[in-house]
């Protein structure tokens, strides 16, 4: 939030639920928002929630149409989303959700790989996955704005990496960290205790200039025995001449 000097408000106060309702002044501070954030999953432009499904259409309809209609014009292919949280179901089941939307005065046609506009439903059923209740405790209806970056989760996952340690940080914690420094574009980023380099590996992924030491001279040269149980050697490719 300092990095970009963004400004949030709590339109509820955050209690243990996988979700905040806030409010940003425009859009493009939700997508900057974004664009740094790992722990983020979607952000939604929120039109209408509650505590039941009914309760849910009977909102939606009276979302303001001059707010919905540059979303749903006949140039503008559209798709909707059913997610459900902590709770499982089959794709009959979420096409028959989907059917209640009906009535959304959408003209656009429908793209599933790559529309214009993704609209987004979802179900909270609480957070103990084993015992979900009944009906949602919460539900909600949205267009998605932006995502979070947990691709780069992935991207830098200790199971892929090229050369890791016993100690190498967890891709997300390194990334995390990474926006903690609020290293940019051109920061210069230096790790005294660099190991196998996971918290510099994170940085380079939002544009840092990295550099480390460490009083392993043989990890430094990628010569120490091999973290992983399958390797009985170091590859050359992990010196760094």
């Amino acid at each position: 939030m300092s990095l970009f000097n963004i400004e949030m408000r709590f339109v509820r106060k955050p209690k243990d639920e996988p979700y905040w309702i806030v409010e940003f002044p425009s859009e493009v501070e939700v997508k900057l928002l974004a664009s740094r954030s790992v722990s983020l999953r979607n952000c939604i432009e929120l039109w209408a929630h509650a505590p039941n499904v009914q309760k849910l259409h009977e909102e939606l309809k009276l979302y303001p149409k001059s707010l919905m209609q540059p979303y749903v014009q006949a140039d503008k292919s559209f798709k909707i989303e059913v997610d459900t949280f902590c709770k499982h179901f089959s794709q009959k089941e979420k096409v028959d959700k989907l059917e209640a939307f009906s009535y959304l005065p959408v003209d656009g046609p429908v793209d599933l790989k790559t529309p214009d506009v993704t609209f987004q439903y979802i179900e909270y059923y609480g957070i103990i996955p084993h015992c979900p209740p009944e009906q949602p405790y919460e539900v909600f209806f949205g267009r998605w704005v932006a995502s979070g970056l947990r691709q780069l989760i992935k991207k830098l996952s200790l199971k892929t990496r090229k050369f890791i340690g016993n100690t190498s940080m967890d891709p997300q914690l390194s990334l995390l960290m990474a926006n903690q420094a609020k290293v940019t574009d051109g920061s210069l980023v230096v790790d005294p205790f660099v190991g196998s380099g996971s918290l510099l590996v994170a940085a380079t992924q939002f544009g840092g200039y990295v550099w480390g030491t460490d009083i392993d001279y043989l990890m430094l040269h990628g010569r120490t025995r091999p973290s992983r149980i399958h390797q009985k050697v170091c590859n050359l490719s992990f010196i760094i001449k």
